[in-house]
């Protein structure tokens, strides 16, 4: 076998790896307890700022930064604590949909713009048994915050409010 064929069979070999983790992220795996998704999260801290500057909230984060992660983000996740949630990011702003899968609590799902700037709010119960949990939850942004159901409510976290992401509060 010369060079080439050895770089074609270890690309293949890693693309059935990479295809196997997309259709599957958490049988891969976590390192987070409690949260699958197939790999270590980052973590940072999300503050929400009203439209004056004042501190609403601090929300600890994991970070969904990738295809996979942003594809299981709660889902095998028990619960949330105030205070605790998930960042998605996306490559670039844009319209997404946002839906339940595989959920066992309900959420508050904050879409916000490249800037920080909240642009749309759901407030997402799980569906009734039986009932279709694929539901679409749809907004604008960049990034995509989902904390505790009724979180947004008890915090006072609004359209037109901001995070801020990392840095400083």
């Amino acid at each position: 076998m010369n060079v080439r064929d050895v770089a074609v069979s270890v690309l293949a070999v890693a693309l059935v790896l990479a295809g196997v983790y997309a259709v599957a992220p958490g049988a891969v795996g976590s390192a987070v307890p409690g949260l699958g998704g197939g790999g270590d999260y980052d973590r940072t801290t999300v503050a929400v700022r009203d439209e004056n500057g004042s501190s609403l909230a601090t929300v600890e984060v994991r970070i969904a930064d990738t295809r996979a992660k942003r594809y299981t983000g709660l889902s095998d996740t028990e619960s949330l604590a105030d205070g605790e949630g998930m960042l998605f990011v996306h490559p670039n702003g844009g319209r997404h949909a946002y839906v339940m899968r595989r959920m066992e609590f309900p959420l508050d799902i904050v879409f916000a713009s490249a800037n920080g700037t909240v642009t749309r709010i759901h407030h997402a119960e799980l569906p009734p048994e039986g009932a279709d949990s694929l539901r679409r939850y749809p907004g604008e942004g960049r990034y995509v915050l989902e904390v505790p159901y009724g979180y947004a409510n008890r915090t006072g976290i609004d359209v037109g409010d901001r995070l801020v992401v990392g840095g400083d509060y």
